[in-house]
């Protein structure tokens, strides 16, 4: 197994955007966080927090199970239990997961070898975080159509209430590290290493517990003070390529905890495979050059996947302006 990587320190920001979903303005705000953070918290999300803490709870028992137990829901291929390494191509993170599809239905079996006794309890906690989650990211993705003045209002939201949307959810869980208990040195070892989301748009909810860290323009990287009361979310690589590059993808990556355990649950909102994805024309202006060559979702995702977390995904589909 290879070693976790150690890392300089991060400071933590007051400047992530906050954005109150039930304010008339929050449209522009959601533009404005899109194009130069990629990246934003929301309140009054609508999410009820029964949901959250129930499924919480459902994933806190799962980890606390003996390894030999959780590793029968191993190994994710793709949907159920990892640990340690992320994906096929050797990154390496102080994280164990697992991984569901998130369309209503989802992998039965696979959720019964997982939670035992307890699948029809835990289906309906997943499908109501699921399916309120998905809502909510439908909302913010028709409220940035009406900010970006796009007549189609569900120009976005439309990929993920597709019956083929490809979205999935995820849960993490970072365990006290044992190299950093005790360090006086400030370190910090990776958990989930940098990297951009491919999909459409990521929905982030984690326990009071810090890790996630966020890539400035400038190459230097912030903490995100945690808050279990709110959602994080990102812009992911097909959302920037469908605004021709004016939302940013953000990178991102948690850092490993030496003393605290934290929990966090992802929603990945994907297109169909056959969809095609490209920057809308009702976004480009003028003589406007599209900066990417158009793809389907299922070509991006295979590309995406052969490469390293921290890979610049989007370079195999950029468009080399003379």
């Amino acid at each position: 197994m290879k070693q976790l990587s150690p890392i300089k320190p991060a400071t933590f920001s007051s400047s992530i955007p906050l954005i109150d979903l039930s304010k008339p303005d929050s449209k522009n705000h959601l533009v404005k966080a899109c194009e130069e953070f990629g990246f934003f918290k929301v309140i009054n999300h609508g999410v009820p927090t029964e949901f959250i803490s129930s499924l919480e709870s459902e994933a806190v028992k799962f980890f606390s199970m003996p390894q030999s137990e959780k590793e029968k829901a191993g190994p994710p291929e793709p949907v159920g239990y990892g640990n340690k390494c992320i994906g096929p191509n050797g990154d390496v993170g102080w994280v164990e997961y697992l991984l569901f599809r998130a369309n209503p239905g989802f992998d039965e079996q696979r959720l019964a070898s997982i939670f035992g006794r307890n699948t029809e309890f835990t289906r309906c906690a997943v499908d109501d975080y699921v399916s309120a989650v998905k809502r909510m990211a439908c909302e913010v993705l028709e409220l940035l159509a009406d900010g970006l003045k796009i007549q189609q209002r569900d120009v976005f939201s439309k990929l993920l209430m597709d019956e083929q949307s490809d979205s999935l959810f995820r849960v993490n869980h970072y365990p006290p590290c044992p190299e950093l208990q005790g360090d006086t040195n400030g370190r910090n070892l990776i958990g989930f290493g940098e990297h951009t989301d491919p999909q459409i748009i990521s929905v982030l909810r984690s326990n009071n517990t810090s890790g996630l860290q966020i890539s400035l323009r400038d190459g230097s990287w912030i903490s995100v003070p945690p808050d279990q009361n709110s959602f994080f979310i990102n812009v992911g690589d097909s959302l920037q390529v469908m605004t021709n590059g004016r939302f940013k993808s953000v990178r991102h990556r948690v850092v490993a905890n030496g003393s605290k355990s934290r929990v966090s649950m992802i929603y990945f909102g994907g297109p169909p495979l056959s969809e095609k994805i490209a920057p809308l024309a009702s976004l480009m202006e003028g003589e406007e050059d599209s900066l990417y060559k158009e793809f389907t979702w299922f070509e991006y995702k295979k590309s995406a996947y052969k490469l390293r977390l921290a890979d610049n995904r989007l370079g195999l589909f950029e468009k080399i302006v003379a």
